[in-house]
């Protein structure tokens, strides 16, 4: 069940490399996908999943699962430090900022969505995005601090952070505060459904043809072999055994604990590769960390999350 909830999402990403290559999905497509993608098919489907939640209806579920996510990012970035110094990397080089910072963060958005859906249900899937919006801050203080370096970003990290998605999980968590879905148009519902459910297979269309154009950036050697194989071990064995641990013992819900097994199983993000090429630094590296990782969670992902299942005590 789990492989069969996990083996779509690679078949979609597939689909988007062999599209890519082909040149049917080409990049002139790709900032107009995009931005209808982050600016109204995800936010739809944030809307869809967490207005009428009665999940929120405990408080704990507004502060708790955010918190999580800062707490996983956080966890990811001393991890990767660790291993940056075991690598023997310069402090403050641009490999050892890439490294840290690329390593860390994990595919919290688009490839764990449909895992999520797929075997737990769009209840749950609220859930992801609360967790989620704790995610997107530690993602950009980690951009402005550890990826930037001295450099800076340019602009205040609270900006960078308020982006489309974050804006329509607190607008989303406040309507259905209020209790929205009882005065809102009915037909909105059904609107926004059918929009939130193109977000899904866009975004990993989009992230098979991403991957396509990074993979031949791709090169080898011993010292790059040993950063990609750290940086595995980091992302793939180290983290989710951590994470899974937490999960077991931290005061969880059923749905953020279900949330929490899916989110540690989860391979690099692909969007720190255009940040590490922004703010100048070892985009190469980038580019082998997340493929390498990436095409290594086909294998993983089933394991991690049966496994978690089992350790956190909500396998049915």
């Amino acid at each position: 069940m789990i492989f069969a909830a996990v083996a779509p999402v690679f078949v979609i990403i597939a689909l988007g490399f062999f599209l890519r290559k082909r040149r049917v999905l080409t990049e002139e497509a790709d900032t107009s996908l995009l931005r209808i993608c982050v600016h109204l098919l995800y936010p739809s489907l944030i809307f869809t999943t967490i207005v009428g939640n009665d999940l929120f209806n405990d408080p704990v579920n507004l502060w708790f699962p955010p918190l999580t996510g800062i707490l996983f990012i956080v966890i990811g970035y001393l991890a990767a430090w660790g291993g940056a110094r075991a690598l023997r990397l310069p402090p403050g080089s641009r490999e050892a900022r890439t490294f840290i910072y690329v390593t860390a963060i994990y595919n919290y958005g688009y490839t764990a969505l449909p895992v999520v859906e797929s075997l737990f249900g769009t209840k749950t899937l609220g859930i992801l995005f609360a967790h989620n919006l704790g995610v997107e801050i530690a993602f950009w203080i980690g951009a402005a601090v550890i990826l930037a370096g001295r450099e800076g970003s340019g602009k205040p990290v609270w900006r960078q952070a308020l982006s489309t998605p974050v804006i329509a999980i607190l607008a989303s968590l406040l309507l259905n505060g209020v209790n929205a879905d009882d005065y809102l148009p009915r037909w909105l519902f059904p609107a926004a459904a059918m929009l939130g459910a193109s977000a899904i297979p866009l975004a990993l269309l989009l992230t098979g043809a991403t991957l396509a154009d990074f993979s031949a950036n791709l090169t080898l050697g011993r010292p790059t072999l040993l950063s990609t194989a750290m940086a595995s071990g980091i992302r793939l064995i180290l983290l989710p055994l951590t994470f899974l641990l937490l999960a077991r013992w931290l005061p969880c819900s059923r749905e953020l604990k279900q949330v929490l097994v899916v989110q540690a199983a989860m391979p690099c993000a692909m969007l720190p590769i255009v940040l590490t090429r922004l703010y100048r630094g070892d985009t190469a590296m980038a580019v082998r960390i997340v493929v390498a990782t990436t095409v290594l969670a086909l294998l993983t992902i089933p394991y991690w999350v049966s496994l978690g299942l089992r350790l956190v005590g909500i396998a049915d």
